[in-house]
């Protein structure tokens, strides 16, 4: 085992992930035996652990503590073809301050769903096989976040990829619910294998997995200027890694054009919604790029590409989520604009502000889910808004703790969203790009408003506006149990405090340090550094203070008019849809994006598969070469064979003699 800098027990680490893996495997195993009670203790209990021990970590990483070794060798094989690099996979950690900052994130937000689990989940016919799913898929982050290398990168990557599909899919009976899980699996392969091609190619130019030797090597290999061709058509191979790479975030992170599957990802539980959207599955793709800064560094056109992307699907999923009426969705659809939000932080180098923002929407988004999960727990599995109202009167701590997320996705200060998404506009506006940045700049700046629009929207019509809850679900509505708001009121403190915390307490966005709290985990040229802009050019600029203020009032605004619409004036939505119904039904519709697929992709494969189905299957094989050749032959000879089996002993004992005399009379002539 190789190491450096030994100041972490590697016990401890290894800890870490295992508990949540150990847990699951007992579960899985023996739920049938340990029934409820066991199967939440265990699981729980060994991710609540899991969450102390990274907290541990978390403190010395800021005294000054790493790890970075290799604990064992996977796999190993030669090289092959033109390739001479031996082609091995070790199993190792990094731990450093990214690292350790996933890690909180990752096991705070699961710990708090696995105890919500609890409550949420009891009765159901699949509860000890649900825990065994959560901590399966805390495990696979887990590993995803804490390797030192692309392999296990792309194992962590791949593992949660799968849990994930096990987990949407969960209500196995439920036909929408296998069709979500399938479509989130098939997306995902889609962008899955773009990372591979992305991971191998690592491996073919630079030879090692390694996080450091591969970073180490990126400054030399892009001043060797290799080029790859294809039609005529070059790009470095610099750009064609990181390009390859990006696929995978676009499926895994739900961006634009991969992210049709993770609205339908509500169909799993509520808690998994949580985790899937909040701290772990759709953050690895913004981990992985932050990760890789070293290598998108040295690719203009990467980055263009990560902040046109993110900047598109920050926009148009803000749209969709406008006038969405199923509560999930609409806070599923937040999702896929937030992680935009995060992409274009990434693209423009701001890849510490990237996490930040990741680190605060995990409390608040985590917090959101879980409120609307108290709701719906509460009106009998409603999800429909249009069947809610008045609810405060009723739950009011899912009231409070609902509204304190409100406030910090809205991004009012001084809740957590206001710190981070105020950080990426900022240094969205200050970054050159050309068109790419000013069109990253009005969509970042517009979608602000959106959010906190379709926020509130969501918030007065499920606890204020008219009381529309059926008479027969009214009865049943009251607060959830403590197992359930005890986790909404941890996660709303951080929703509250993280923001200030990360700011004020861990200098992530202090221009004076390199990437501030973050330091060498990440890496940022110079020329390319927003924060170091901002301060440069902000300070006592009348311009700058307009581009600081701007999202508050835009946020305000968003709420002001959603608050006109769906608690003072609530005849009015009806009247502007009567206005424009075509617009209402296209993001009613979210942009026809299914149903463009439905042509283009799914039609067609139907279509080719009927095809071969009938010209080669039936056709080809079935009449041609089966019916019409080899099985024809084969049962026109047993025919023939089956009339020799005739039963009478004379035929046989006739057939004995001709066979004798044939063999005599042959051996005659032999001599």
């Amino acid at each position: 085992m190789q190491e450096t800098a030994i100041m972490l027990s590697t016990t401890e680490l290894l800890a870490i992930p295992g508990l949540p893996l150990l847990a699951a495997l007992i579960v899985g195993l023996f739920g049938w035996v340990l029934k409820e009670q066991l199967s939440h203790t265990i699981t729980s209990g060994s991710v609540i652990l899991s969450a102390l021990l990274s907290i541990h970590v978390f403190m010395q990483v800021l005294d000054g503590a790493s790890f970075y070794g290799d604990f064992w060798t996977w796999m190993i094989s030669p090289g092959f073809g033109a390739n001479p690099h031996e082609f091995i996979v070790p199993v190792g950690m990094m731990i450093d301050r990214l690292t350790a900052i996933m890690m909180i994130v990752v096991t705070v937000v699961s710990a708090c769903v696995h105890i919500y689990t609890i409550g949420y989940m009891h009765g159901d016919p699949g509860y000890s096989r649900f825990f065994s799913y959560i901590s399966g898929f805390t495990f696979s982050m887990l590993v995803l976040v804490m390797g030192n290398n692309f392999f296990t990168l792309f194992f962590g990557w791949e593992a949660v990829g799968l849990v994930s599909y096990l987990l949407i899919g969960f209500w196995f009976k439920r036909e929408s619910a296998i069709y979500a899980s399938l479509k989130a699996f098939i997306v995902n392969r889609v962008g899955d294998f773009g990372f591979l091609i992305g991971v191998l190619a690592i491996w073919y130019y630079f030879g090692s997995f390694d996080y450091k030797t591969v970073f180490g090597m990126v400054p030399a290999f892009v001043q060797q200027g290799h080029v790859l061709s294809f039609m005529g058509w070059e790009m470095t191979a610099v750009t064609f890694i990181c390009l390859s790479l990006f696929v995978g975030a676009i499926g895994k992170s739900g961006q634009v054009p991969l992210h049709v599957w993770l609205p339908d990802s509500m169909e799993g539980p509520t808690p998994i919604s949580a985790l899937i959207h909040a701290a772990t599955m759709v953050t690895a793709g913004v981990f992985m790029v932050a990760r890789c800064s070293p290598i998108f560094e040295f690719s203009d056109t990467a980055l263009a590409a990560v902040t046109l992307v993110g900047a598109i699907t920050a926009w148009m999923c803000a749209t969709i989520g406008l006038v969405q009426n199923d509560i999930k969705r609409v806070i599923a659809y937040s999702t896929c604009s937030q992680l935009g939000y995060m992409f274009v932080a990434c693209g423009v180098s701001a890849y510490s502000v990237a996490i930040f923002h990741l680190m605060t929407h995990a409390f608040f988004k985590a917090l959101l889910f879980l409120a609307a999960g108290s709701v719906i727990h509460a009106v009998m599995a409603n999800q429909d808004l249009r069947n809610m109202g008045q609810l405060r009167k009723y739950m009011p701590i899912t009231y409070i703790t609902m509204l304190i997320a409100g406030l910090a996705l809205a991004g009012v200060p001084p809740f957590a969203g206001f710190w981070s998404k105020d950080l990426i506009i900022e240094a969205t506006m200050v970054r050159e790009m050309g068109w790419v940045g000013d069109f990253a700049s009005f969509a970042v700046l517009s979608a602000v408003f959106m959010t906190a629009f379709y926020t509130f929207r969501m918030f007065f019509l499920t606890f204020h506006n008219s009381d529309r809850v059926p008479a027969e679900v009214k009865s049943h509505v009251h607060e959830s149990p403590k197992v359930i708001t005890i986790p909404l009121m941890i996660l709303a403190t951080g929703a509250l405090a993280a923001g200030a915390w990360g700011v004020l307490g861990l200098d992530i966005a202090n221009p004076e340090i390199a990437n501030g709290y973050f330091g060498t985990s990440l890496f940022v040229l110079d020329a390319h550094n927003p924060l170091m802009m901002i301060a440069e050019e902000g300070e006592g600029n009348g311009w700058y203070h307009f581009i600081f203020t701007a999202p508050f009032w835009l946020a305000v605004g968003g709420i002001a008019l959603a608050y006109a619409m769906y608690y003072r004036e609530t005849a009015l939505p009806a009247k502007m849809v009567a206005i424009s119904p075509a617009l209402h039904r296209f993001l009613l519709n979210k942009w026809y994006w299914d149903e463009l697929y439905e042509v283009v992709f799914i039609r067609s494969a139907q279509r080719l598969g009927n095809f071969f189905w009938k010209s080669a299957d039936l056709g080809l094989i079935d009449k041609g070469m089966i019916h019409g050749g080899i099985i024809d032959s084969i049962a026109s000879g047993a025919a023939r064979m089956r009339q020799m089996q005739s039963g009478f002993v004379y035929h046989y004992a006739f057939a004995m003699v001709i066979g004798v005399f044939g063999m005599l009379t042959y051996l005659l002539l032999k001599a």
